[in-house]
């Protein structure tokens, strides 16, 4: 005889973690009373929205600029090939699958960039925010707000076989600006595209930052890792590098602080993005665009199709393609050169 679903009530489902003694029935109320947000729903978000949604996180704003695809399926994991066919954005293809895990937790997803202009609003009724992003511009804007609003946040970054975390608790611990004072120039360092990412990676560095959250939405301050750790699955190496808070970090110290990653107006409009050879080209402010309107306009120069969500064309000369969202932000692939994304941005949909 088949067992009756579960209501979003059933705390049985938690009764494994809640053995625990950090957990226990009070643990897993906390939990459940718990707001999360999580910047970046690609191969390290899947894994962590997945583990803190299973674990009965209560709310998770799960933010994502971009759009499933077939290569995404090798490492994220709340994807399949029905959302690479449907051209499903990914913060939606997540919280589809997530309200399936758990109906007791709220998913809230939003198919938008994160940037200077949003990102108060974003971070102002959370407990906690997670790093599921591929770039440093981003990383660096999430310091910034954390350590400004005082709220806790979790770094997290993979590449190829090897994976870094840190949890940085404002006030308390360094911050990202105190282990990597600056982004790396452009060009100093790998990318995806040139040493790739594998999928046990991601799963390793999410599963570390995943048990951070857990620790850090309990209140247990004292398990919390306050070092940088660095972890090689192929080499099967594991460093833990204390960082101390410096008393001069221009974030974090003692001294007068900056928040230049905050600055609206010199936010970066283009973002390369990584492994893909495609150029994000955000709007700002964001604008408010008919698909299907600019979908005729489109048709006359190039292929065009479009749903709710996004509209796709490919113009009828060159070897680029546009993805555009209805906020005016859009992905150019077929090039990394920003000057070129902006430049068909322009001749396409405009200034």
């Amino acid at each position: 005889m088949l067992s009756a679903p579960p209501t979003a009530t059933d705390q049985s489902r938690y009764a494994r973690q809640m053995i625990h003694p950090a957990i226990g029935e009070a643990g897993q109320r906390r939990l459940a009373a718990a707001r999360v947000l999580l910047v970046g729903c690609g191969a390290l978000g899947t894994h962590i929205a997945d583990t803190l949604a299973r674990a009965g996180v209560g709310f998770l704003r799960v933010v994502d600029r971009d759009f499933v695809e077939l290569h995404n399926l090798q490492r994220q994991v709340l994807f399949d090939e029905a959302d690479v066919a449907r051209g499903q954005p990914k913060a939606l293809a997540a919280a589809a699958q997530l309200r399936r895990i758990n109906s007791a937790v709220a998913v809230e997803p939003l198919v938008d960039d994160v940037n200077a202009g949003n990102i108060a609003a974003l971070i102002a009724d959370v407990d906690l925010i997670v790093d599921g992003t591929d770039n440093f511009e981003t990383r660096y804007l999430l310091n910034d707000a954390a350590v400004r609003a005082g709220t806790p946040w979790i770094y997290g970054g993979v590449l190829a076989t090897y994976g870094m975390t840190m949890t940085i608790l404002p006030g308390e611990t360094a911050c990202l600006r105190c282990a990597f004072p600056a982004p790396p120039p452009a060009g100093a360092a790998p990318t995806c595209d040139t040493a790739g990412v594998l999928g046990p990676a991601v799963a390793t560095i999410a599963a570390l930052q995943a048990t951070e959250a857990l620790k850090v939405l309990l209140g247990a301050r004292d398990a919390v890792n306050r070092d940088l750790l660095a972890f090689d699955v192929w080499r099967l190496s594991f460093d833990r590098l204390p960082i101390g808070r410096k008393a001069d970090c221009p974030t974090c110290g003692d001294g007068p602080r900056a928040y230049p990653f905050l600055d609206y107006a010199a936010a970066s409009r283009t973002t390369t993005l990584c492994g893909r050879n495609a150029v994000q080209v955000a709007v700002l402010p964001p604008a408010a665009l008919a698909l299907p309107d600019l979908a005729d306009r489109l048709r006359a120069a190039g292929t065009v199709s479009h749903n709710e969500h996004l509209l796709r064309f490919r113009p009828a000369t060159g070897d680029q393609h546009l993805v555009i969202f209805p906020n005016g932000r859009a992905i150019v692939h077929g090039t990394d050169d920003p000057a070129l994304a902006k430049t068909l941005y322009a001749r396409y949909i405009g200034h």
